[in-house]
């Protein structure tokens, strides 16, 4: 188990929604020696100050991952990567395809790169379940990234730096989430919805945050790290923010699926299976050795999709974690941050 206390730690996106939960985990619960926060917006960088995260172990670095130079730069000494920068906006990337290929291919290959020639002992990156069977470009940019990931321990023997990924589904208060959209539209009276049979996985930011952590202290290099996570129906949470509003079905968008799936029946054939998670081997040559392989192999033909979850989140659940009175109204003092 990697120790991951008094470390040199960088977050690239680290002013982002899970990189400034992210951060306030670390500083709570590790006391890293130096806390990078990489990013390339100086607003959300001064804001998490006004925020309140000025600890003494924290540097604030104004970078763009497509930049490898300046990550570099910022890596100087660093132990640890966490790569939680991409541009992950669905339509965005599907009407701007070069620059969703610049930041979330490029950069991570720019990521990988500047790691190894840094000697960070390891890089974990975040990934989604739409990287499987991808029918957008968003997914499609980060399966490529998942395969950067993996392959990217395959010079060990040169470079010893471990590299894996966690790929899971949607999380309560990140930026481009549908909570705000769904906020902003009762205040008509009507909620859009593209499809009522519609249902996802979720997930908390704590819980994100928790199962990166985890995976970083666990991870052996080349492995993909999936939660076992609940799933949500479309309508039960547009009841949970918006009681009583009528709802329009608009229609599914061609980028969009109806569920999504966390592991695929194909990958489940090189997966084991833990307590909370599932972990897929690596699949690349000599990478074998790395799949954790005292554990209890997946059963045969096991599809893990958001519609036949064995796990849900009730109407009243989804309030609660979303921070929303019975009423249809916002609940302040609620932990979740919007961004």
């Amino acid at each position: 188990m990697f120790d991951l206390h008094n470390k040199h730690i960088l977050i690239t996106g680290g002013a982002g929604s899970f990189g400034k939960a992210c951060a306030q985990y670390l500083l709570q619960n590790y006391a890293p020696q130096r806390l990078v926060i990489f990013n390339r917006d100086e607003l959300k960088q001064h804001e998490m100050r006004l925020e309140g995260l000025n600890h003494p172990s924290l540097r604030y670095s104004i970078g763009d991952v497509r930049d490898f130079g300046s990550l570099r730069r910022a890596m100087d000494e660093v132990n640890v990567v966490i790569h939680t920068a991409a541009l992950k906006h669905v339509p965005a990337c599907e009407k701007n395809p070069m620059e969703a290929i610049k930041t979330n291919i490029d950069g991570s290959a720019n990521v990988i790169g500047a790691a190894i020639d840094a000697h960070v002992e390891r890089v974990i990156a975040l990934s989604t379940d739409k990287a499987v069977n991808p029918i957008n470009l968003y997914g499609a940019t980060k399966l490529v990234a998942e395969k950067l990931f993996v392959h990217a321990n395959t010079p060990r023997a040169r470079y010893p730096i471990c590299v894996s990924a966690v790929r899971y589904g949607n999380v309560f208060g990140s930026s481009g989430s549908v909570v705000p959209l769904f906020r902003r539209q009762r205040k008509s009276g009507v909620i859009t919805i593209t499809d009522p049979r519609m249902t996802r996985f979720c997930l908390t930011q704590e819980r994100a945050v928790q199962f990166v952590i985890q995976s970083l202290e666990r991870m052996e290099g080349g492995e993909i790290f999936v939660p076992k996570i609940p799933s949500m129906r479309i309508l039960d949470l547009a009841e949970a923010i918006a009681p009583g509003c009528k709802i329009e079905i608009s229609g599914i968008r061609p980028w969009e699926k109806l569920h999504e799936v966390l592991l695929s029946e194909d990958e489940a054939r090189h997966t084991i299976e833990i307590d909370d998670s599932f972990v897929i081997a690596p699949m690349h040559p000599g990478g074998e050795g790395a799949s954790q392989s005292a554990k209890t192999k997946t059963s045969e033909g096991l599809h893990y999709t958001s519609e036949k979850n064995s796990e849900w989140t009730t109407v009243s659940e989804l309030r609660n974690l979303i921070g929303e009175s019975a009423f249809g109204g916002e609940l302040k003092n609620t932990a979740i941050v919007e961004s």
